[in-house]
C-alpha cells in the first residue's frame, strides 16, 4: 500500500479540523448554559448519586470526560467539592462520555451530516454577529456541529485504504490470534491513542473509523476502547501535579475507578464480547463478530462502551467512601498534615469557559477574606500575649499572612487577566472589575495588620503595654471591626448580584462613631498628662489602623454591589 508523508498529515490534519469542531462546539453549548452552570455544580454535593448524574450531564454537553475531569479536580482542589463527592461527579463523566460514541455511530456514518455541514455553518455564521450573547453562543454551537462531523468525514477519507489492502488485516490477524496476550496488547494501543490526541472522544471516533472501514474486529476496537478509558485519565492527572494533595487525590480516584473496570473486564472479555454478540444479532439482525458485516461494528462498540461504563459504575458506587480512602493512601499529606486550601489551582489555565472560571476565582476570593480575618485576630491577640512564646508565634503567623496575600493578589490579578481575554457577558465583566478591586483591598488590610503588629512588637514584646482601662476600649473598637470583616465574608459567599447596598447592616458606622469617641477621649488623656510617649503614639497607630480597615471593608462591601 503506499501512503505517503502527505497522506499521514491528510490524517493528522484530518484529526486536527475533528477536534477544533469539538472544542467549539463544547465552548458553544458550555455558554448556551451560561449561569446554569452554577446550578448543576451545587448538585454535586447533594450526594453520589446526583454528583453522578451531574457527571454525565456536563460530559454529555462539553462532549469530552477530560473536561469534566480536570474541571472537578480544580473544583476539588478550591475546596468547591469533597473527594468523595467528585468521585461520583468521575462516575458519570465516564459513562456521559459515551454520547459522542452513539453521535458518531447513528449520524456519523448512517446521515452524511458532512453534506449538510456548509447549510449549517451558513444559519449559525449571521448569529455570532447579533449583539445578544445567547444568540452568539447557538451560532458558535451550530458552526462547531459542522465543524465536528466535516472533520468525521475527512477522517474517514484519510485513514488507510484498507479493503484494498488485504496485507494490512494479515497483519492484524497475526495479532488477533493471542487470546488475552492480543487483548492487552490493543488496550495498550488504546491509551497511548489517547495520551497522544489528548481526547477519549477523538480516540473513539479514530477507532469507529477503523471498525467500519474493516480495518479492525470488534473484539480488538473493543479493547482500544478499554484502553482510552486508562488514557483518559492522564489529563486529569497531569493538571493534579501542581495542585493540591485534595486535588491529587481526585486525581487518581479517577485513574483507580478506570484501572478497576478494565481488570474486571479484561478477566470477563471474551464472555461479555459473546454477550454483546448475542444482544446485537436479536436486537439489530447482526454480528460484528461476522467479518462481512463489519458495518455493524460502531453500534455494537457504542453498546460496548455504554454498557461497561454503566456496569462499572453500579459496581463501584456502592465503595466510593473506600476508593476515595486508597486514594487517600496513594496521595498522604505532607509531613502528615492535611494541606490547606491556597491558590494552587489557579497556576493551571482557566476553565474552558468563563462562568465556571470566575466561580473558581471566587472561590480564592473567599479564601483570601478567611485569611484576612484570620490575620486580624492574630493581630489583635498580641495585645494579650503576655508569653514570649505565644506573641513570637502569632508575630510569625502575620507575617506568613502578609506575605501569602501578597502572592493571591498578584496571582488573582494573573488568572482574572486571562479570564478577562474571553468574551465575556456583562454580568461576567462587572463581575470580574469587583474581584479586581476586592483583591486590592483584601491585600491592603492584610498590609495594616502587619504593620500594626510591628508597631506593637517593637513596642511592646510579649508584655502588657497598655493601661486595663485602654485595652478595654480597644477590644471594644476591634469587636465591632471583627463583625465587620464577618459581614464582609458573608457577602463574599454570595452571588454578588443578590447583594444589595441598601441591605448592608451599619457596622461601619458604628466603627467610625466608635473611633471617634476613643480618638476624642485619647486627645482628652493626652491634654490631662494620663497617656505619655510610646504608649500614647502606639494606641494613636493602633486607632488609626482600624480606622483604614475600617474604610477597606466598606470598599469590599460596595465593589462586591458594583458600585
Amino acid at each position: 500500500m503506499d501512503y505517503t508523508l502527505l497522506d499521514l498529515f491528510k490524517l493528522l490534519g484530518a484529526l486536527g479540523f475533528f477536534i477544533y469542531g469539538m472544542k467549539v462546539m463544547s465552548e458553544g453549548i458550555q455558554r448556551i448554559a451560561g449561569s446554569r452552570m452554577r446550578k448543576i455544580l451545587e448538585m454535586m454535593t447533594s450526594n453520589r448519586f446526583s454528583g453522578v448524574l451531574t457527571g454525565f450531564f456536563i460530559t454529555s454537553l462539553v462532549q469530552s470526560s477530560s473536561a469534566t475531569t480536570v474541571m472537578v479536580v480544580s473544583f476539588v482542589n478550591a475546596g468547591l467539592l469533597t473527594l468523595v463527592e467528585s468521585i461520583g461527579v468521575i462516575m458519570g463523566a465516564n459513562i456521559g462520555t459515551t454520547i459522542t460514541a452513539w453521535l458518531i455511530s447513528v449520524f456519523g456514518f448512517k446521515i452524511k451530516i458532512a453534506s449538510v455541514a456548509l447549510p449549517i455553518i451558513a444559519l449559525g455564521f449571521p448569529l455570532m454577529f447579533l449583539g445578544n450573547d445567547k444568540a452568539r453562543s447557538w451560532g458558535e454551537f451550530l458552526i462547531g456541529f459542522a465543524l465536528l462531523f466535516m472533520g468525521l468525514d475527512e477522517l474517514k477519507n484519510a485513514v488507510p485504504d484498507i479493503k484494498n489492502n488485504p496485507e494490512i488485516l494479515l497483519f492484524l490477524k497475526d495479532y488477533a490470534g493471542f487470546g488475552y496476550l492480543s487483548t492487552l496488547l490493543f488496550i495498550g494501543v488504546g491509551t497511548i491513542l489517547t495520551l497522544i490526541v489528548q481526547s477519549s472522544s477523538a480516540a473513539m471516533a479514530l477507532t469507529l473509523i477503523m471498525c467500519h472501514n474493516g480495518w479492525i474486529p470488534f473484539e480488538l476496537a473493543a479493547a482500544m476502547v478499554l484502553g482510552e478509558n486508562i488514557g483518559t485519565t492522564v489529563t486529569a492527572n497531569l493538571a493534579a501535579v501542581v495542585a493540591n494533595v485534595h486535588a491529587r487525590r481526585a486525581a487518581r480516584a479517577h485513574l483507580l475507578f478506570n484501572l478497576f473496570g478494565v481488570f474486571w473486564m479484561f478477566l470477563s472479555f471474551p464472555f461479555y464480547i459473546k454477550g454483546i454478540n448475542t444482544f446485537m444479532e436479536s436486537a439489530y439482525g447482526v454480528s460484528p463478530l461476522d467479518p462481512k458485516q463489519f458495518e455493524s461494528v460502531p453500534i455494537a462498540l457504542s453498546v460496548f462502551h455504554t454498557s461497561f461504563n454503566i456496569l462499572n459504575t453500579i459496581i463501584l458506587i456502592g465503595f466510593v467512601n473506600r476508593l476515595a480512602q486508597f486514594a487517600t493512601r496513594l496521595v498522604p499529606a505532607p509531613d502528615g498534615t492535611e494541606a490547606e486550601f491556597h491558590l494552587q489551582h489557579l497556576k493551571n489555565l482557566p476553565m474552558p469557559t468563563p462562568e465556571l472560571s470566575i466561580i473558581e476565582a471566587q472561590k480564592e476570593v473567599e479564601q483570601f477574606g478567611r485569611i484576612c480575618l484570620a490575620s486580624f485576630k492574630r493581630a489583635v491577640s498580641l495585645l494579650d500575649a503576655q508569653k514570649k512564646k505565644k506573641f513570637r508565634l502569632s508575630m510569625q503567623k502575620i507575617s506568613e499572612y502578609e506575605k501569602l496575600s501578597d502572592t493571591i493578589e498578584l496571582e488573582l490579578a494573573r488568572y482574572l487577566i486571562m479570564v478577562s481575554r474571553n468574551e465575556l457577558t456583562e454580568e461576567s465583566s462587572r463581575k470580574i472589575k469587583s474581584m479586581f478591586s476586592i483583591i486590592n483591598d483584601l491585600e491592603s488590610i492584610c498590609d495594616i495588620h502587619y504593620q500594626m503588629a510591628k508597631r506593637i512588637e517593637k513596642r511592646s514584646s510579649g508584655k502588657q503595654f497598655f493601661s486595663d482601662d485602654q485595652i478595654a476600649r480597644l477590644k471594644e473598637l476591634f469587636r465591632f471591626v471583627q463583625l465587620g470583616f464577618e459581614e464582609m465574608q458573608s457577602n463574599l459567599e454570595l452571588e454578588y448580584s443578590r447583594v444589595r447596598k441598601e441591605d448592608m447592616a451599619s457596622i461601619h458606622t458604628k466603627i467610625i462613631h466608635t473611633y471617634q469617641k476613643m480618638r476624642k477621649k485619647h486627645i482628652q488623656d493626652m491634654e490631662k498628662g494620663r497617656c505619655r510617649g510610646d504608649r500614647c503614639v502606639l494606641y494613636n497607630d493602633i486607632l488609626l489602623a482600624c480606622h483604614k480597615l475600617a474604610a477597606h471593608l466598606s470598599n469590599v462591601n460596595v465593589a462586591i454591589c458594583g458600585d
